[in-house]
């Protein structure tokens, strides 16, 4: 799951969830939670409200 959001993100750029979660083929709650897993670990973060974008 979480390789499907670093993939779509690092193809697009910074998303919202929604948009995240269908570019990459999965549910939004799916989405939501591997969203919230690679913040924790500092792989992504959110460069304003309600976007995510991979750290560079």
């Amino acid at each position: 799951m979480e390789d499907k959001i670093v993939k779509t993100l690092a193809e697009n750029g910074a998303m919202k969830t929604g948009d995240l979660a269908v570019a990459a083929g999965i549910s939004k709650d799916d989405a939501a939670k591997a969203i919230k897993k690679l913040v924790a670990e500092g792989k992504v973060y959110s460069p304003k409200r309600c976007f995510y974008d991979l750290k560079k």
